[in-house]
């Protein structure tokens, strides 16, 4: 018997997703594990293995959305492979006797015969021009077709029934498919939003009409911290064999502040605040499709080495489209690093249903004012963005400011104060 292979469930609130690709053909031969197809749903990309070996039968093509639990796919076992190469090698059977001819059709009413015809009539008396009309376009003789109407007469719906009855076309018009409302300028192409792309649409309208977005900047003197990387990257790198960056720093420093304001990891749910005694931290990712934010879970746990690993493991996944489901889930608070593609300044926008979002820009030396000196210092940009329904401005400022005192300070961080 055929093994049907079925969409798995996808993970909280996932029901659906499009099949991206066919990794293996229709009727090709498929051992456990192989991956079958790539699933691309509105929150990351999937691949399905095989759980039988045997020969693939496709029931959803590429490009199709397909449902939780829905039949993609059958593995026919080797015996239904060897029966059909069996039922090959037979010999063709003697062909069948020649089936009598089809009886003459009715005798055709034409058309001009129709309607020069008023009076025709059957039992029940004379014929409808509607019923004349498709008696001449199906060539019926109104003798043959059984009459419902009042007193025995013929009516259109009887002429339609036995058309059907008949396995007789019925011309019905079909009106043209409904035209782009926009036609496409020259130079113009169209194509359809990805399954993450539309996700990521509604995610942010949502987050706009839903929470009161507000965001607080603060601009960090970033010399300490280079200091301190460029001191011991190297006996880092050796003991721990991965690079250290700034995300780490940063995410240490966002933990730290947390655990100070903890109404910045917490959430609205219905009418009750609900506050997280861990942090889920979200770290943004672009890839060609889209931005992604994998999740830290229980960063609070982690050292900098622990960050630094999990945050390239995640970035890799995202990037060759293999994150799972659980690593996209429970996010309390998010860091999002526009620095890296040049940006100065930014308002990031919440990942609901999170009350805050950390936007880290690029550092850039700037004239400062230190210890009444006008002195060049690697400053950075950073801002909070928060949902004002939860975050007061006070709390939100304060965050931000025991993030800049860390960093600018990091022996805070190493020491926990």
């Amino acid at each position: 018997m055929p093994f049907e292979v079925r969409i798995p469930a996808l993970g909280e609130s996932v029901t659906e997703g499009v099949i991206v690709r066919w990794a293996k053909q229709d009727g090709e031969a498929v051992k456990p594990d192989d991956i079958l197809l790539e699933l691309e749903t509105d929150k990351a990309s999937m691949e399905l293995p095989a759980e039988r070996a045997g020969v693939l039968r496709i029931v959803k093509a590429a490009g199709e959305k397909v449902a939780v639990g829905e039949l993609v796919a059958r593995i026919e076992e080797d015996g239904g492979v060897r029966a059909a190469a069996v039922a090959a090698a037979r010999p063709p059977a003697a062909p069948e006797a020649p089936k009598p001819a089809p009886a003459a059709p009715p005798r055709r009413l034409a058309p001009a015969e129709a309607e020069a015809e008023p009076t025709a009539t059957r039992a029940g008396g004379p014929l409808s021009p509607a019923v004349r009309r498709l008696l001449a376009e199906h060539d019926l003789d109104p003798t043959l077709v059984p009459a419902s109407g009042k007193g025995g007469r013929l009516t259109k719906e009887d002429v339609l029934a036995y058309l059907e009855r008949s396995a007789r076309p019925v011309r019905i018009e079909v009106p043209p498919a409904p035209q782009p409302s926009a036609t496409l300028a020259e130079g113009e192409e169209r194509v359809a939003m990805s399954p993450i792309r539309r996700r990521i649409a509604e995610r942010l309208v949502q987050a706009q009409q839903t929470a009161a977005i507000l965001t607080t900047f603060n601009e960090i003197d970033m010399s300490a911290v280079i200091a301190l990387r460029a001191e011991h990257k190297e006996r880092f790198q050796k003991q721990h064999g991965i690079g250290l960056g700034f995300m780490s720093f940063f995410a240490r420093a966002c933990i730290a502040a947390l655990h100070d304001i903890p109404v910045v990891n917490a959430e609205i749910r219905g009418a009750d605040i609900i506050y997280k005694k861990f942090v889920h931290l979200g770290v943004a990712v672009g890839t060609e499709r889209g931005l992604v934010v994998p999740v830290l879970h229980h960063a609070e746990r982690m050292s900098f080495a622990d960050i630094e690993r999990e945050i390239a493991r995640l970035a890799g996944l995202a990037r060759d489209g293999k994150l799972k489901l659980d690593d996209l889930a429970g996010g309390t608070f998010t860091i999002s690093n526009g620095g890296v593609y040049g940006s100065l300044l930014s308002t990031p926008i919440l990942n609901p249903p999170q009350s805050a979002i950390l936007g880290m820009h690029k550092i850039e030396k700037r004239p400062v004012v230190a210890d009444d000196q006008i002195v060049v210092r690697p400053m950075m940009y950073v801002a909070l963005s928060y949902d004002h329904r939860l975050v007061d401005g006070e709390q939100a400022v304060t965050f931000l400011v025991r993030v800049k005192e860390r960093l600018e300070d990091p022996e805070r961080l190493l020491l926990d104060v």
